[in-house]
């Protein structure tokens, strides 16, 4: 099994889309190990995005993640780096295919209603960085789609 970590931004939020993304993951067979709604403090977004530091989207960024509540998700199954960002689709809305995420909600690059965490590396970091271990939930579903 592999864990991903996905932010749904204050954008997702604010469009009531919480559900629907949630809904796609679930009907997929991605078990939600974690899940909680924050206002993310401006350090933990920038220690997130500090490889995007002095490009000129950065404080676009910051600010945008930092301007309201987002929801946070750790996210399990086989190969779940690889298919949640399929399911999310290309950061440029303009380039994701129909039925992804942001193919379908999403208008553009910079406030693109969603982050997936591009490798197992990444994830065990951002996962690292929003969550304490006491918050991931150890469970086992009643139905594996992945069987």
């Amino acid at each position: 099994m592999e864990r991903t970590f996905v932010i749904l931004k204050p954008n997702a939020v604010q469009r009531e889309l919480v559900g629907e993304i949630i809904a796609r993951f679930e009907r997929r067979g991605i078990k939600i190990i974690a899940m909680k709604m924050i206002m993310i403090p401006r350090e933990i977004a920038e220690t997130h995005y500090r490889e995007h530091r002095g490009k000129d989207f950065y404080v676009d960024l910051i600010d945008f993640i930092t301007s309201g509540p987002s929801v946070l998700m750790v996210l399990e199954s086989h190969d779940a780096v690889r298919i949640v960002r399929y399911m999310v689709g290309a950061t440029d809305p303009a380039d994701a295919h129909p039925g992804s995420i942001r193919g379908d909600f999403a208008t553009s690059p910079g406030h693109n209603m969603i982050h997936a965490s591009d490798s197992p590396e990444a994830a065990r970091e951002e996962i690292d960085l929003f969550f304490k271990p006491e918050e991931i939930q150890e469970y086992t579903l009643a139905v594996r789609p992945w069987l």
